[in-house]
């Protein structure tokens, strides 16, 4: 069954809590992750669900600190918790919560019944339309006031986010994304690394397809090779600020602190604010080279006015329905529960 085309007619409402968690995981997987890598494994049990760092498919080269890998399982974390509001459960979730197993990001326990409210369903039904979009959006201007739904929906979950509007500083956004792109493809170890994910040929279950990265399908085989020999920066920089400079509106998201905690609140601000944008047919995609650039990420935030650490750079706006990023199946996330009890 294809990932995003789950039916939610069939939760098991009468089955065991850990047959619940493991429909629950068909909505966690959706979350986006950096080179739609996936970096998550989950353990069910009883009436709780284990959500891990799967470091094996960790970017050593453009995430060293495994920080957006820890916001991905954030957002995944999300997706958990608005799926279970929408099947009348109440949950409760701990954030790190063995300091002795570093890659234990968080814990689920799966509650007793509980109403579900109307924004609940509004999210729920997002999960399933929100694809990352990187084609060019409309100049439309997005609804007066969804930035401050959107500022909302961050701070509820830890998180702050800045709207910027102002053509002014969209262009020195652009700038630095634009420069990001360049330092980055500079890189053999990064270009080589991008390879590793890029997807030459359609039917995989993770990766990004290299037609994304401007490659004619009649080149789609040797892609990775393309990707890997040639630094083809200057056409990315070009590329993005382009698409930076012409989205009615860029958005820094951001927490005041930056440990493995703020970067899971992050994670699950990003997919709360992705999720509400898509209920207003807002689609968004991620620019976040500056912030994977030490020394670009704190001139981000000074060029938005904020304090604290930027986390994410999104743009937002309207445009042509983008297809969904292919996903692995839930079981193979699955680990084995070791102790008896349903797994």
């Amino acid at each position: 069954m294809n990932a995003w085309h789950v039916s939610a007619d069939d939760f098991p409402a009468d089955g065991y809590a850990s047959d619940q968690l493991e429909f629950l995981l068909n909505y966690a997987i959706l979350a986006p992750s950096n080179h739609n890598t996936q970096p998550w494994l989950f353990r069910i049990g009883v009436t709780d669900l284990a959500v891990y760092a799967d470091r094996r498919r960790a970017l050593r080269v453009v995430d060293p600190l495994d920080r957006e890998l820890t916001l991905s399982a954030g957002a995944a974390l999300f997706n958990l918790r608005v799926a279970a509001e929408y099947f009348g459960h109440e949950y409760r979730v701990e954030l790190l919560p063995d300091p002795t197993e570093p890659n234990l990001l968080a814990r689920f326990h799966l509650g007793l019944r509980a109403d579900t409210g109307a924004e609940d369903v509004l999210l729920f039904h997002a999960i399933t339309r929100r694809h990352t979009n990187r084609q060019p959006f409309l100049p439309d201007p997005l609804p007066p006031d969804l930035g401050e739904r959107l500022q909302s929906a961050a701070a509820r979950e830890g998180a702050w986010l800045v709207c910027v509007p102002e053509e002014e500083r969209r262009r020195v956004l652009a700038e630095l994304i634009a420069e990001a792109d360049r330092r980055q493809w500079a890189d053999p170890h990064f270009r080589r690394e991008l390879a590793q994910w890029v997807r030459p040929k359609p039917g995989a279950t993770d990766g990004i397809p290299v037609q994304d990265y401007g490659i004619q399908d009649w080149l789609a085989a040797a892609g990775p090779l393309i990707l890997r020999t040639f630094n083809r920066g200057d056409g990315q920089a070009a590329r993005d600020h382009e698409l930076a400079t012409h989205s009615p509106c860029l958005a820094l998201l951001g927490t005041a602190a930056d440990t493995p905690r703020d970067w899971l609140q992050a994670g699950q601000a990003l997919q709360h604010v992705l999720l509400t944008a898509r209920t207003e047919e807002v689609h968004a995609s991620f620019l976040c080279q500056p912030l994977e650039v030490p020394e670009l990420r704190a001139r981000t935030a000074e060029v938005v006015g904020q304090s604290g650490y930027p986390q994410v750079l999104l743009r937002l706006g309207y445009g042509p329905e983008a297809p969904p990023a292919p996903r692995r199946s839930p079981r193979e996330m699955l680990l084995i529960q070791r102790h008896h009890g349903h797994a």
